[in-house]
């Protein structure tokens, strides 16, 4: 993305449209930034992440039914605080 900005600039030299938005008189200052936008392309805007074949890796594994179980169990520790190994 780019921009310009153009500082102190009279309202008189603005174009009428914008000036006449701002209603500014003629002899005010005004600052002006220019950017451009991000163009987004029909085929960009109708791609989806399914396109990816990683997508959905996980949908038939049997033990991600119960996903919050599942997100429990992998963040049990391994050990307990006496050392001995957490079954789970």
């Amino acid at each position: 993305m780019s921009t310009l900005v153009i500082e102190h600039l009279k309202a008189s030299d603005l174009p009428s449209e914008w000036a006449r938005r701002l209603q500014a008189r003629p002899e005010q200052t005004v600052t002006v930034r220019i950017a451009t936008e991000a163009s987004t392309s029909a085929e960009e805007t109708t791609s989806f992440t399914t396109d990816d074949p990683a997508f959905g890796i996980w949908q038939d594994y049997d033990e991600t039914t119960d996903v919050e179980a599942f997100a429990r169990r992998l963040r049990a520790p391994r050990y307990h605080r006496d050392g001995s190994r957490n079954p789970g």
